[in-house]
């Protein structure tokens, strides 16, 4: 298979040996029943980055083969958004023949959203002049001139030129209601949009019938925290990087949601704070007493939660678990059983056509 081709054919099975390989990993935990949701086949990813390489006159798109390492030429890009498929061809035309924009270009990065904004990031091995920013801004106005909505970004070694702006807002309609959410460029987001919203929604139905307050850890720039607000009374949520916290805190301004309350700082020292063990001059002003947190909501990194954290999270009687890596939800579990039930599992197929799965749980204490 190359890049330009995805192997549609191929994907229920590919659909249905996740479902089964899941199914396998969970039976230690749960008879339940896996709720599965499908990814659209094809124009699902809504990132994308490549290297650029030049032959002669000539440049282009490559990824590199994960087994070979071998390098192989991309025009276009099923996996990727329509828009990021329409702008690639067309934006190194424009830069094909533009020396001070193609010198030492090495990466062109794409960020796209289902509302049409999409932000370019151009990396380079060389210091960025006056001129390349000229250059660039000639470049955006002329793509913008026929009709993309577009915002460019230059990168070198120290250095970040940012003509516009270094964001995108999503508009997500979730279970009814459109929710908007800025996306920056280089911090994390859900790749697979359609993929997003089921989540979202998934998370909704299983917490329909919540009472009290959410805590959530690990929130980023609000994805769960926003979606999940009607459902409770209050949110407080903790994120430690600042550029999703400070994109969360827009989200909420934006969305006009009053009861979500953001803390900057990891899961772990969040724990610390709620264990007594140390104290944050970060949450002065907040009364943690306050907050009646019959649920909590964990979406962590690969490694999952580590120790300390999964025995605060124990004291919840709920526990939703969002995992993009089911071993170590698993690892996780061992735990977790002692003390609560699997009562919702789903599965997510956020990475068509790859091993990786992402998959949801729904834990009530006994």
């Amino acid at each position: 298979m190359t890049p330009e081709q995805l192997p549609i054919e191929h994907y229920d099975a590919q659909l249905e040996e996740k479902v089964a390989r899941l199914q396998t990993l969970m039976v230690p935990f749960t008879a339940q029943d896996v709720e599965v949701f499908r990814s659209p086949v094809s124009h699902y990813r809504m990132r994308a980055e490549f290297r650029i390489w030049h032959d002669g006159d000539d440049l282009y798109h490559i990824i590199f083969d994960q087994q070979t390492r071998q390098r192989i030429r991309v025009d276009s890009f099923p996996a990727a958004s329509e828009l990021i498929n329409q702008l690639m061809p067309r934006l190194i035309d424009a830069v094909r023949d533009k020396p001070v924009l193609r010198h030492k270009l090495f990466q062109i990065d794409y960020l796209s959203t289902l509302s049409k904004q999409i932000v370019v990031s151009m990396l380079y091995h060389r210091a960025l002049t006056d001129e390349w920013q000229q250059a660039a801004t000639a470049l955006r106005d002329e793509l913008r001139a026929e009709g993309f909505d577009l915002h460019l970004i230059g990168r070198a070694t120290k250095t970040k030129i940012c003509l516009d702006r270094d964001f995108v807002d999503e508009r997500l309609p979730v279970a009814g209601k459109e929710l908007i959410y800025r996306q920056v460029e280089n911090s994390f987001t859900q790749p697979n949009a359609a993929m997003n919203i089921k989540m979202l929604e998934w998370a909704l139905d299983v917490t329909k019938d919540a009472s009290g307050d959410l805590l959530e850890l690990y929130c980023g720039n609000g994805n769960f925290s926003l979606a999940l607000a009607r459902n409770f009374r209050r949110v407080l949520a903790t994120e430690i990087a600042k550029p999703s916290v400070a994109s969360a805190q827009y989200n909420i301004a934006v969305n006009n949601i009053e009861n979500v309350q953001i803390i900057r700082m990891a899961a772990e020292e969040f724990t610390q704070a709620m264990n007594g063990t140390r104290q944050f001059n970060r949450l002065e002003g907040i009364d943690l007493s306050s907050y009646e947190c019959e649920t909590i909501f964990v979406d962590p990194p690969r490694s999952g939660l580590d120790e300390e954290t999964v025995k605060m999270v124990q004291a919840y009687p709920r526990i939703l678990y969002i995992s993009c890596n089911p071993q170590t939800l698993c690892d996780n579990l061992a735990t977790l059983s002692a003390t609560h039930d699997v009562e919702r599992l789903a599965l997510f197929d956020q990475f068509p056509y790859t091993h990786h799965m992402e998959c949801g749980v729904l834990l009530t204490r006994r």
